[in-house]
């Protein structure tokens, strides 16, 4: 008796696809339950930061010779004069609003202080994870393709290398480089790429090349320890007997496999760009929300400061949420196992 060819099962292929999207959004939705307790965890923790320092705007605000009922009608006008619990719970109202308070000293809303700062940071930080990604990318899976040859010696010492460094300390080797001595770039300042798209990425070249620096380390390193490992695994060895070409190999079945140590790095550095923006921005004399927050704390403006908080908050845990959501797509038997 020979065995009968079974023909393919209309819809097979969209019962299989469909069961996958819902794999996906069961997975994105236990993301979301880790991340939504974390938000709110991590915003208690900025307000009481806030109401732990013991700053009072009525201080600044009520002159050289201010009088119990002047500090009163301050305090009573920002809501201080309620209890904690009603303060954090009418605040974090106004958070989920989108409302983030009002500045003490000049009575300008957060929200508006911060979108104006915003994209400056957003233009650093988002330029290095760029450059992070597409150079780590390239020289990961270059030194995987070569492994154990000079490139990937080269690009193994590299990344040591890098990843020792100190983001201040490759900025001032930037400006060195391209303002001082090749005068391609400018050292300070920011451009809207409003006004003039060309100037806003000259002026955000330097900033970002520097913070991405250890992105492009730490990614192309764990980029080529995962692609290595998933060279020797026994699928590898059936796709090369089934004839299928290198390429293939390498970009449609082996980067999807081992990829996850790098993507798992990324979401951990993805927190270290942020922060490595305050200190560019400082460094390169730009009007970011880092350098809001750093004025801001000084001057003693708690509502600022909770507010750029706040929205860095966001952007981490909504960065790490697409990173696991794209680990997920990229790796079903990680989502299986969630």
């Amino acid at each position: 008796m020979t065995a009968r060819t079974v023909p393919a099962v209309p819809g097979h292929a969209w019962a299989v696809r469909l069961r996958h999207g819902r794999a996906l959004l069961g997975f994105t939705g236990s993301t979301l339950l880790i991340a939504v307790p974390v938000f709110f965890l991590a915003t208690l923790i900025t307000f009481l930061l806030g109401v732990a320092s013991g700053l009072d705007p009525a201080a600044g605000l009520a002159g050289d010779s201010p009088t119990p009922e002047m500090i009163a009608q301050i305090r009573a006008q920002f809501g201080l004069d309620r209890p904690v619990p009603v303060q954090y719970l009418d605040w974090m109202g106004g958070v989920l609003h989108g409302d983030l308070g009002t500045s003490w000293f000049n009575g300008v809303p957060v929200t508006e202080l911060i979108l104006q700062r915003l994209p400056v940071s957003l233009s650093i930080a988002g330029g290095a994870l760029l450059i992070g990604v597409g150079l780590g990318t390239l020289l990961g899976i270059a030194s995987a393709a070569r492994q154990g040859g000079w490139f990937d010696r080269m690009v193994t010492v590299f990344a040591s290398t890098a990843a020792s460094l100190p983001p201040f300390v490759v900025a001032i080797a930037m400006i060195l480089l391209f303002s001082l001595w090749l005068e391609l770039l400018p050292s300070a300042g920011y451009v809207p790429p409003s006004e003039d798209v060309a100037g806003w990425l000259r002026s955000i070249a330097i900033p970002a090349m520097a913070l991405s620096v250890d992105v492009v380390a730490e990614l192309a390193r764990q980029l080529r320890t995962g692609l290595v490992a998933a060279l020797s695994e026994n699928y590898v060895t059936g796709a090369v007997v089934r004839g299928l070409s290198p390429r293939r190999i390498l970009f449609v079945h082996v980067l999807r496999n081992g990829a996850g140590p790098a993507l798992s790095i990324l979401a951990l550095r993805v927190p270290m760009l942020i922060g490595g923006a305050v200190v560019s921005e400082a460094i390169f004399n730009m009007p970011g929300m880092g350098r809001l927050a750093a004025d801001s704390a000084l001057r003693g403006d708690v509502p600022v400061v909770q507010g750029t908080l706040v929205v860095s908050i966001v952007l981490v845990l909504a960065s790490n949420l697409l990173i696991n959501v794209l680990l997920g797509v990229l790796q079903p038997a990680s989502r299986r196992r969630s």
